[in-house]
């Protein structure tokens, strides 16, 4: 028996070559909203709501009604514009309930001891296995950490958004040294995402156009597994480990990982502004020890 095949439109964001989704149901018009990009320059300190006002502008268009706007895990490479989304249309955010452990390690690395660390930040806490809707389309969470400790896919149907966990195949896999990371944790949860049906379309969370390709963000499960660069050659998870490990010692850090952590574990939420009214990042000196320079 086929899987409901929800329609899936993807907004790819070239400053953080990061793609987005509207995915939505074509019986009822109902939809979600996945990984939504609040822009931000780091060279000026500008934010803009461009790109999240882009997807909003779709919804309309196609007479669309927002069930969901879900985060797959905290972003170190771009804003999550969850927040103006929810205020924008009144729709539940959503991300992995692990998050509360993200909240704990991140706020302890900033120095923050007022930061709510129970995920309060969000309307659900998704944990692996539980169900949810978009429009008459079944939906089902996988828990899917490695990349970070949080990180979940959404199954919807026959569309599985795994974000960073594994790219397109000639990108290969989502690093695993962030703080949290684990390269091990990375290749059971690929494993797992790997046993949905051959025929699962496999949706991406990033693009990074090796050999300056055009962007992708679409495979399905067979594709993966028979052609993933780091996947193919490596039958168990020792090999996956080391290929993993010692790609990421070479690999910079993210050039907003200090400044999108602390707006994404707070649910995509601006600092509060100062007596003055302006709003600051805190940005700690040294947090990452070990990193390479970029």
């Amino acid at each position: 028996m086929s899987l409901p095949s929800p329609n899936v439109t993807a907004f790819f964001d070239p400053r953080t070559f990061s793609v987005q989704y509207v995915v939505a149901d074509p019986a009822t018009k109902k939809c979600a909203i996945v990984d939504p990009v609040l822009d931000f320059d780091e060279k000026s300190g500008t934010t803009s709501t461009a790109d999240a006002d882009r997807l909003l502008d779709f919804v309309r268009q196609c007479d669309l009604q927002i069930e969901w706007i879900l985060d797959t895990h905290p972003h170190a490479d771009h804003f999550s514009a969850a927040h103006y989304l929810r205020d924008r249309t009144g729709a539940p955010t959503a991300i992995g309930a692990r998050i509360v452990d993200v909240q704990k390690l991140w706020a302890d690395i900033y120095e923050w001891p007022e930061l709510a660390t129970d995920g309060s930040q969000w309307d659900r806490l998704f944990a692996a296995g539980e169900s949810f809707h978009v429009g008459e389309i079944p939906g089902r969470i996988l828990f899917s950490p490695g990349h970070t400790l949080a990180s979940i896919t959404y199954v919807v149907g026959d569309a599985a958004f795994v974000h960073d966990t594994v790219f397109m195949p000639d990108s290969g896999t989502a690093r695993a040294d962030f703080p949290g990371g684990n390269a091990g944790q990375l290749w059971r949860s690929i494993q797992e995402i790997l046993s949905l049906p051959g025929e699962t379309r496999i949706f991406v969370g990033h693009d990074y156009q090796p050999g300056g390709r055009a962007p992708r963000w679409e495979s399905t499960i067979a594709e993966q597994k028979a052609s993933n660069s780091h996947l193919a050659h490596c039958a168990a998870e020792a090999e996956f480990v080391a290929l993993r490990e010692t790609r990421d010692r070479t690999l910079p850090m993210p050039k907003l990982i200090l400044h999108a952590l602390q707006v994404n574990i707070n649910g995509g939420q601006l600092p509060e502004p100062a007596v003055n009214g302006k709003r600051f990042l805190k940005f700690p000196l040294n947090a990452l020890p070990d990193t390479v320079w970029g």
